[in-house]
């Protein structure tokens, strides 16, 4: 490897970190104001994680849903997410159901108030994906497909 190629690859690897590091500040920030939105909103003390979010998410995409189902579809494991939905169920987000058909399992719906969060982080994650398409906008599109297949690769790499 030459001296340029390698001074380049460490100014990719050093930007790279601190896209990371500057993602989880804004997350965090984020997170915060979506909290203190919800708390006004929904009028509810809440201690909710992102994960425990986004699995009220999965639950209000997927309803009716079962824990095995859950844990697949947010890659986690069935023990933690039976942990998740009985903080959610003893919380009042989540309730459980069963189908007419199949007695023995058991399956989540919303809750009233669950339903309101999942319209609440809905709109979030709207917001947050015109907020990247605009950001996207400045590039070409062989430049998008460039960006698309690195992501893409970034992920693999970190599987």
């Amino acid at each position: 490897m030459n001296n340029t190629n390698r001074m380049v690859k460490i100014a990719i690897h050093d930007n790279f970190i601190r896209f990371l590091e500057q993602k989880e500040q804004y997350e965090n920030r984020e997170t915060a104001v979506f909290l203190e939105e919800l708390r006004k909103t929904i009028e509810v003390e809440s201690t909710l994680n992102m994960t425990e979010l986004h699995t009220i998410a999965c639950i209000g995409e997927q309803e009716p849903i079962n824990v095995t189902s859950i844990a697949e579809k947010m890659n986690l494991s069935k023990g933690n997410t039976s942990k998740i939905t009985n903080k959610l169920l003893n919380a009042g987000w989540v309730r459980k159901t069963q189908l007419n058909d199949n007695k023995k399992e058991v399956y989540f719906r919303l809750t009233t108030a669950g339903k309101k969060l999942f319209a609440l982080h809905d709109e979030l994650h709207h917001r947050e994906q015109q907020r990247m398409y605009e950001f996207l906008d400045k590039y070409s599109e062989s430049e998008l497909d460039f960006i698309k297949r690195l992501l893409g690769d970034l992920s693999d790499f970190y599987r």
